[in-house]
């Protein structure tokens, strides 16, 4: 019975994220589109799972997440918590592991919005260190509705992208944002047409994916720390960092390359 349950819910979990291989870089695609793409505990378990699997995979240099159907992700699926007494521990077995996650992988990750994005399905999408919008897409901090918060890194996240005044307005309000204006505000890199999305989202992992990896993260690591360090701490932190990328081989090959005039081949993941 308890192996029959357990294959059960591993299944579940890997039905709840399909994982699209292409070449160097993996796609990751939030697969309940009958519910919008609601995170439930299966589905965090799934994502969990495959960051840690491209994490594990030397080939996979960049990650796209989207989600399947109509809709990038509703947030948190209220049904799957309903009864449930702290949603403060809703929060810490699985919502924070999935949004610290992200922030320490060792490969960068393109969030390619293709429809609503709501709750703490937008905190998933602004977790991501790129992230592109279907013209159709739009943002939803939808906490307020509902009396509660903003979780899940978004009260992190959102004021550093578009500022303290907006980002109050945002929650309080819980207004949706367009795509055009989440990319007015700095919410996303880049809205493209709906038709372009899948293309665009390619041709960024693609880049990103023949990109310095370890350069690229450790990028990543130090705009995140710059937001609350001394113009003091962070020279000593860009200090420490550049004195390991140039002790990379990427770091030789680029200057080759250059010098070459040719496309670098940049090392492979450890």
């Amino acid at each position: 019975m308890q192996a029959a349950r357990m294959a059960a819910e591993e299944t579940a979990m890997e039905e709840a994220v399909a994982i699209e291989r292409h070449g160097r870089w993996w796609r990751l695609v939030l697969a309940r589109p009958e519910r919008l793409n609601a995170v439930d505990s299966a589905m965090q378990a799934a994502l969990l799972r495959a960051l840690e699997a491209a994490e594990a995979e030397r080939s996979c240099r960049a990650l796209v997440i989207t989600g399947a159907g109509r809709a990038f992700s509703a947030g948190q699926d209220l049904a799957a918590v309903r009864g449930e007494a702290d949603l403060g521990s809703v929060l810490e077995r699985g919502w924070n592991p999935l949004i610290r996650r992200f922030s320490t992988l060792a490969v960068p990750t393109v969030a390619a919005v293709n429809g609503i994005a709501a709750g703490a399905g937008a905190a998933l999408a602004l977790a991501c260190d790129i992230v592109l919008a279907a013209r159709s897409a739009s943002f939803l901090m939808a906490f307020a509705r509902i009396g509660l918060v903003p979780d899940s890194g978004t009260s992190w996240h959102l004021p550093r992208l578009i500022g303290p005044a907006r980002a109050r307005a945002v929650a309080m309000l819980a207004e949706p944002v367009t795509a055009e204006q989440a990319e007015t505000w700095g919410m996303v890199w880049k809205t493209v047409a709906d038709e372009a999305l899948a293309e665009e989202a390619a041709l960024v992992a693609d880049r990103l994916a023949a990109g310095p990896t370890a350069a690229l993260v450790a990028t990543r690591a130090a705009l995140a720390a710059g937001a609350a360090a001394t113009l003091d701490e962070q020279l000593d932190r860009e200090r420490d960092l550049q004195r390991a990328a140039g002790a990379h081989p990427d770091y030789a090959e680029g200057v080759a390359a250059f010098a070459g005039k040719r496309a670098p081949a940049f090392a492979e993941r450890p």
